[in-house]
């Protein structure tokens, strides 16, 4: 059973979450508060996978939130604010809905979450080599050949020198599995290998003769870690 967390500061919203989440049999509706300061208190003593998560609400909203967990559930925002995409997706969130939302649409963004916890729940690790979901396979992939990871829509593209690998998993998931310290997230849809980088500048940085841009929001600790590795343009 999938469990679920909404925080909406709309009782309607909430209600019609709940009722959405009836009518889908592996959910389960933990709980649902109107105001985020509740919400955290449950996310910290109950394991969520599923978060429904309003943006605009009173005293803290729904992106000071995220701040503040540090074992994130998959994100679904719910919102009446198209201008705040962009962020969420930054975020990692698993999808964005516009207020109002149909069930078909928002049983789109839970089966896409569920199969973002189905394909992260098989994944594995050891100090050389990630074990990695790909279509009807399970791949290893030696850290080492890893050019860089970009994500692709609802799939990560996993570069190294002999091919590309397609996995539905999350871009926080992959760099939480490699080693810290040697890959860095430069944009919210590339996470590269530090040592493999051959040049960059404040906007960009290549990888051999691949050109990777560097996301504003990632550019500072971007600087730090390459003055921390002692690497030069």
């Amino acid at each position: 059973m999938i469990k679920c967390l909404a925080i909406d500061d709309e009782p309607l919203a909430l209600d019609l979450i709940e009722d959405f989440i009836g009518k889908i049999p592996s959910l389960k509706l933990v709980s649902k508060c109107d105001n985020a300061i509740v919400g955290l208190e449950i996310l910290k003593k109950t394991h969520i996978d599923i978060l429904f998560l309003d943006i605009q609400m009173p005293d803290i909203n729904g992106f000071q939130l995220l701040k503040m967990i540090e074992q994130k559930p998959k994100i679904i925002f719910t919102t009446a604010y198209s201008q705040h995409a962009v962020t969420g997706f930054e975020l990692d969130a698993v999808d964005y809905l516009l207020k109002p939302f149909s069930f078909e649409r928002f049983k789109k963004a839970v089966d896409k979450a569920q199969k973002q916890i189905e394909t992260e729940s098989k994944l594995e690790k050891s100090d050389d080599a990630l074990f990695v979901k790909s279509g009807y396979e399970t791949i290893k992939i030696p850290i080492s050949t890893i050019l860089f990871i970009e994500a692709l829509k609802d799939y990560i593209q996993i570069f190294t020198k002999e091919k590309k690998h397609l996995s539905l998993v999350s871009m926080k998931t992959i760099i939480d599995l490699l080693p810290a310290g040697e890959f860095i997230r430069v944009h919210r849809s590339f996470i590269i290998p530090l040592k493999k980088i051959s040049r960059y500048s404040t906007k960009s940085l290549y990888i051999g003769d691949i050109k990777i841009p560097i996301g504003e929001s990632f550019r500072k600790q971007l600087q730090e870690a390459l003055i921390k590795n002692n690497i030069h343009s």
